[in-house]
């Protein structure tokens, strides 16, 4: 299938169901021998497994803007909020090709669509948190930041059994000594940056996307990317086939660093 296919292909929307299960007992009131042994509750399937940690990476940096360059790996990373139908067109694409990504979720996105969380993780993607509300964390108080960082951790916390692996401020490429103090103290022992910005956000055209990507693109880079914006979604299958063509392979951010 060429891009254009692939991009025509990407429009559709998916849907899922979910069904569950009710049960019932009822009581007799005449005398009877001891009650046998309650027969067990009907399987539901393994418990998922829990996300991974954050942890600590010796000879990195407090806050992180590439891998290692004598590799031939990068990672996407995605800002994750907005339309949730582009966020699995996106993980669908990136799965398609083979990709790992990463996502850093917006803790009040999580709140709307609890259901991605897990869809991440099931799809082989880190998942990290990206503050509760997305603001402009590096000029609110040291109160206030810390809450936008707990708050989303807590979510992640809740829904997988995880703060997540990775901390990105908002609204911002680099952190503030204050705003990577308090990530360390919420247990995140990195901020992860970037060194590759796409400027999807500003819907220049797919065209645009890949072309800033595919200039700055280096063994090693992090790349910053979004949900929510369809310019990203039209632009990935072009990405993803230029980077087959240099040989390098898309892999989570753990996965860059280890």
């Amino acid at each position: 299938m060429n891009s254009i296919d692939r991009r025509s292909a990407l429009r559709a929307g998916v849907g899922a169901a979910a069904a569950g299960a009710l049960a019932t007992g009822c009581t007799d009131d005449r005398p009877a021998p001891a009650p046998p042994t309650a027969p067990a509750p009907p399987s539901r399937g393994p418990r998922p497994a829990p996300a991974p940690a954050p942890r600590r990476y010796p000879g990195q940096p407090a806050e992180i803007t590439h891998g290692p360059r004598d590799r031939d790996r990068v990672a996407l990373t995605f800002h994750g909020q907005g339309d949730p139908a582009i966020a699995e067109a996106v993980l669908a694409e990136a799965e398609r090709a083979g990709a790992r990504i990463t996502v850093l979720v917006v803790g009040d996105w999580l709140d709307q669509h609890p259901g991605l969380a897990r869809r991440i993780l099931d799809g082989g993607h880190d998942l990290g948190n990206h503050t509760q509300r997305h603001l402009g964390i590096s000029s609110m108080s040291q109160t206030d930041a810390y809450a936008e960082i707990t708050d989303c951790a807590e979510r992640l916390r809740r829904l997988t059994g995880s703060i997540g692996s990775w901390f990105r401020p908002s609204r911002t490429q680099y952190a503030t000594p204050l705003v990577a103090e308090l990530a360390q103290r919420a247990g995140y022992p990195h901020v992860l940056s970037y060194d590759v910005d796409s400027l999807d956000f500003t819907s220049p055209g797919a065209a645009a996307v890949a072309g800033n990507v595919s200039r700055q693109i280096q063994r090693g880079s992090v790349v910053s990317l979004h949900f929510g914006y369809a310019d990203t979604v039209a632009a990935l299958p072009g990405l993803l086939d230029d980077l087959d063509r240099r040989r390098l392979r898309a892999v989570t951010t753990t996965e860059l660093l280890t």
